[in-house]
């Protein structure tokens, strides 16, 4: 009885310690204002030579909005609540893998930096920025001869596309 009388102390001490600390589930603070119905995604910026990689992104980044979220996209950011505003400022692929037997590439590896921000248009306050955003992705090119390639740049843009999409729109909702 003497030995539980002397632990309840520490024992309490330790939970009250604990409930304490801060600790609590990251990324799930909600930092895009409740007034935001509507959020415009306009064509991105582009300074670098891969024209296709700004036509993909704006419209993968509408459709994740789209399947995961309440806001209505609209085409007019002079009609929407807030505006999503993108630049690529560069994008490098180079080979990674090469074909033993040819001795071509097999697989790439694409680096794409950008700056992206939501705004609220009404006021101008930035929502969430990101100005230097770094994404990686890897492509395999199908070789389906010794004497030629395919090299499927349009299907690894798409999908590199799609995964940029999910982490902005993620990093947006979970504020990060």
């Amino acid at each position: 009885m003497k030995f539980s009388n002397r632990l309840a102390p520490v024992v309490l001490v330790g939970a009250l310690t604990m409930s304490a600390c801060g600790y609590h589930v990251a990324g799930k603070g909600d930092l895009v204002p409740k007034n935001i119905q509507t959020i415009a995604i306009p064509p991105f910026a582009n300074t670098t030579l891969r024209y296709t990689v700004t036509d993909r992104l704006p419209q993968a980044i509408s459709q994740e909005f789209i399947a995961r979220t309440r806001y209505k996209i609209v085409a007019d950011p002079n009609q929407a609540d807030a505006v999503l505003r993108g630049s690529v400022i560069n994008f490098v692929s180079y080979p990674i893998l090469f074909d033993q037997v040819t001795g071509r590439a097999s697989g790439l590896q694409i680096n794409l930096t950008m700056q992206v921000s939501l705004t609220e248009r009404a006021s101008g306050k930035v929502i969430w920025t990101r100005p230097n955003y770094v994404y990686s992705d890897r492509y395999e090119i199908a070789i389906t001869n010794t004497n030629q390639y395919f090299e499927e740049s349009g299907p690894a843009l798409d999908r590199l596309s799609r995964s940029v999409a999910r982490d902005v729109v993620t990093s947006i909702l979970d504020n990060f």
